[in-house]
């Protein structure tokens, strides 16, 4: 259910894919859903694991995705989110989330959103051991139109406190001739998005980052390639970028 790949993994990166599946267990049934709902952004981020899979290849970094949709539980939230188990999802009923007790939420806590944390805490633990250099990187994707209003980024870089990481990355993708580009766009970690970087990058102090890209961008395997393509390359040009500043802050 809580899948790692490339656990041993020695690059400086850490990729992590919160809504990499739209998979519902069977004991869960539908949902109350058809199939194209299922199917839909509401249920994961389309794209998103298939970017995540080729950075990991291409940076030697370990990557840790829940398999299961954001429908279940949504693993980048505060577990006292008011959209943690979402009855309604943009403007779509869940009729499975509706009225659920108490034990029921806890159940799915358990089952997902506990053991997803877990994992990501472990293996960062283990690489602090280690003495790893680490930087933490989660992908996602996004709908060209929400609730009626169409989003210009093709991708869009968030950060939260510490900006150092996503300010290079930016400046990269600027440089490559990306345009327009979301600066905590579409969505800001004041939106309640940033809590798997909150939680597990920030809180120990590592360089953290949160990509969105358009998931019609998303649409093939081989735009998926291209996408982690140029976000390889910024990624490691913002890597460089704060080699050289933490250099000349100790010179």
């Amino acid at each position: 259910m809580i899948q790692t790949e490339n656990g041993s993994g020695r690059g400086p990166f850490v990729i992590l894919c919160d809504h990499a599946s739209r998979r519902v267990p069977d004991d869960l049934g539908d949902l109350g859903l058809d199939e194209a709902a299922l199917r839909a952004h509401i249920a994961w981020d389309p794209g998103a694991l298939g970017v995540s899979r080729e950075l990991s290849r291409r940076l030697d970094a370990p990557l840790v995705y829940p398999d299961m949709s954001r429908l279940v539980i949504d693993c980048n939230r505060d577990t006292a989110a008011h959209d943690l188990i979402p009855s309604v999802s943009e403007i779509t009923e869940i009729p499975g989330n509706r009225d659920l007790s108490d034990a029921e939420r806890a159940a799915r806590i358990a089952r997902v959103h506990a053991p997803f944390h877990s994992a990501i805490a472990a293996l960062l633990d283990a690489r602090a051991a280690e003495g790893l250099e680490t930087a933490v990187v989660s992908i996602h994707s996004f709908t060209p139109v929400y609730k009626g209003i169409a989003r210009p980024w093709p991708i869009g870089i968030l950060s939260n406190i510490d900006r150092r990481l996503a300010e290079g990355m930016l400046a990269d993708l600027g440089r490559q001739g990306i345009e327009p580009l979301g600066d905590n766009e579409p969505y800001a970690p004041s939106d309640g998005v940033y809590y798997t970087l909150a939680r597990h990058g920030e809180a120990r102090r590592l360089p953290s980052a949160m990509v969105e890209i358009r998931n019609d961008e998303l649409a093939t395997a081989s735009a998926e390639t291209l996408w982690a393509e140029r976000l390889e390359r910024a990624m490691r040009a913002a890597r460089d970028h704060l080699h050289a500043r933490q250099g000349s802050e100790h010179a």
